[in-house]
């Protein structure tokens, strides 16, 4: 039986849904990715082992995600990171150790840059960083490109659900929210975790983040014939292992 979340009002007006519960420190925060949620298995997963250590934890629902307020098409990354950044800072108290999923990945690079002094490491998975440039706007035809800047959105299939709608209001605020056109700081433990069968993230990406960021304990992990999903048993026992790590070497 599954429990209703709780919610926090943002200060920009937004409810966004979250799972907490208290333990000791770092504690772990789970950043889900483009349009998922967060009772996605990673998610219920790390919540299982950080419980079971005792660690605290938290998962949350971007505006427009899952069981939070307002419409996904309404959304943009600043909105996603702000929601993000509204319910670690009410909720949790010293350095958490984000890990980020995806779109998360991104979320988590851009809360690491905005307060640094809030994290204690950093775990990606499948990390999407400047998707919305280097993946979407790149890959649009010129048609694709007009439709989306007179019309203001296109819908584009997807593997997972019912098609994704793209607004202009994404691709515009993606631009304005990059990461690996800057200098990327990362001054505590990083684990980028990458499956080299992901369709939908290449594992250039992840090379090109490894190679973009400085940091004193950085490392990639490429899994063989893992997809983006990053879901199975091995992938799963990988996630819990390296957050282990991570919050050793947090606390050393």
């Amino acid at each position: 039986m599954s429990v209703a979340p709780s919610y926090l009002e943002t200060p920009q007006g937004r409810r966004i849904a979250y799972h907490f519960h208290e333990g000791f420190g770092p504690g772990a925060v789970f950043l889900g990715g483009f349009m998922s949620d967060m009772e996605g298995t990673k998610a219920v997963y790390l919540e299982e082992v950080a419980r079971a250590e005792g660690r605290a934890f938290l998962r949350l629902d971007y505006s427009g995600h899952g069981a939070s307020s307002g419409a996904f098409t309404d959304g943009c990354i600043a909105d996603w990171a702000a929601d993000a950044a509204a319910v670690i800072g009410a909720l949790t108290t010293g350095p958490q150790i984000l890990i980020g999923s995806s779109m998360g990945g991104w979320i988590a690079l851009l809360l690491a840059r905005a307060m640094p002094q809030r994290i204690a490491g950093l775990v990606t998975i499948a990390a999407a960083p400047d998707f919305t440039e280097d993946s979407m706007w790149a890959g649009f035809t010129d048609a694709q490109r007009a439709e989306i800047m007179e019309d203001g959105q296109i819908a584009l299939p997807s593997d997972y659900d019912a098609p994704y709608t793209i607004t202009r209001r994404l691709i515009e605020d993606g631009r304005q929210n990059l990461v690996l056109r800057d200098p990327l700081d990362l001054p505590f433990p990083v684990r980028f975790l990458q499956g080299t069968a992901d369709n939908d993230v290449d594992k250039s990406v992840a090379l090109s983040l490894l190679d973009h960021a400085r940091g004193p304990d950085m490392r990639l992990t490429l899994v063989d014939g893992a997809d983006h999903r990053f879901s199975d048993a091995a992938c799963l026992a990988l996630i819990g292992e390296t957050l282990r790590d991570i919050a050793a070497r947090a606390q050393a």
